[in-house]
């Protein structure tokens, strides 16, 4: 990993999933109907994956993922993998510019929690035969499996509270992460969701009528981020990724980092943070200057919810704006989102994608040339 204490490892970074093909999505539905066997399934799979790659590598990009192309959603393998686990609609809805509204699906904890099988490894040990970039893999934050149904999140048998749940979820964590580390993956990516939404007064106000405390939450979150990688190997880089909803060019909430950043940055024990920073829901680069010296900041300034083509002058722009609060040289740049966190995927084509990945590697090499 190219990377120095305070700078991210990566000029040119990208969140991590990617779209799948027709094919694939068609193979999908097949395969939960089905149609097409376990083995076809995962042939096609291996195929797109190797297309993908070649795709990221095509266009300059030194990290790459298999663009979570064994997953229904950022989410769901996770589910599918751990013991205890359901699926019941969450609280909240995802929306767009125009007003639409999108109801979604969240996880529910119906008994203790357990890992039955590796989570991510197998992703990870095809990956590494595929490229020769360094492979990144990406799982859900602890709160995914928390926060989307606000206060009930599990059945209260079972967990009467969030602490002995937590702890269970954080060694599911640890297990995994020790089993990528051995495996030689360098590169983690914890996607969260819950603390960005946190930053929205609506979302606040909701999960008060639900009977929690959003600032309460927020520390637990944290907390539960730092369990979660509390034993990683020094040579791998833990990142987090801060998302507030990315379903089909939707999102669920907006608001800026102020309300967060200070102990969201001094107190989450990762080497940096990907942040969204496409739209004015993301508020202004102010709370940048809370990120300490040791812990590096990408900007994710393109957007994978439209297909408009972002300038590369408006990008170097930007960056310069965020300079004014953070070293130049602790920052980096990417898409703000992935481009398919479920499978369904944003509204943008495989051109789109191509020309934005594109457009990022480019921006790097002339901001920091």
């Amino acid at each position: 990993m190219p990377s120095a204490q305070g700078r991210p490892p990566f000029r040119a970074d990208h969140i991590g999933s990617l779209l799948r093909p027709q094919a694939l999505r068609q193979a999908f539905r097949q395969h939960a109907g089905k149609e097409i066997s376990d083995a076809e399934f995962e042939k096609l799979q291996d195929q797109c994956i190797r297309d993908v790659v070649a795709l990221q590598e095509s266009v300059g990009l030194q990290v790459a993922t298999d663009g979570e192309f064994r997953r229904g959603s950022y989410w769901g393998r996770f589910v599918e993998r751990t013991e205890g686990f359901s699926i019941k609609p969450a609280s909240f809805k995802f929306r767009n510019d125009a007003g639409h509204e999108v109801k979604f699906t969240a996880p529910f904890v119906k008994s203790k929690i357990r890992r039955l099988q590796a989570l991510a490894l197998d992703e990870f040990d095809f990956l590494r035969t595929v490229t020769k970039a360094t492979g990144k893999i990406t799982l859900p934050a602890p709160s995914t499996m928390h926060f989307y149904r606000c206060n009930d999140f599990a059945d209260r048998s079972v967990y009467a509270e969030g602490k002995e749940f937590f702890d269970d979820l954080g060694k599911i964590f640890q297990q995994e992460i020790a089993e990528l580390a051995k495996a030689r993956c360098h590169y983690v990516q914890l996607d969260e969701v819950a603390i960005a939404l946190l930053c929205d007064p609506a979302i606040r106000d909701e999960v008060k009528r639900s009977g929690s405390n959003p600032d309460v939450l927020v520390d637990l979150y944290i907390a539960s981020i730092n369990q979660a990688v509390a034993n990683c190997p020094t040579d791998v880089t833990i990142v987090v990724h801060m998302c507030r909803g990315n379903f089909k060019g939707h999102y669920i909430g907006a608001g800026g980092y102020e309300s967060v950043a200070e102990r969201f940055f001094a107190n989450t024990n990762v080497n940096h943070f990907l942040l969204e920073y496409d739209t004015s829901r993301a508020g202004d680069f102010a709370p940048l200057r809370f990120v300490p010296k040791t812990k590096g900041v990408v900007l994710g300034l393109v957007s994978t919810k439209t297909p408009a083509l972002e300038s590369l002058e408006g990008l170097k722009r930007r960056v310069e704006e965020a300079g004014g609060y953070i070293d130049l040289d602790r920052l980096a740049i990417s898409p703000q989102c992935g481009f398919a966190s479920t499978v369904a995927g944003n509204p943008v084509t495989e051109a789109d994608e191509r020309a934005k990945l594109a457009l990022v590697v480019e921006a790097a090499r002339t901001i920091w040339q």
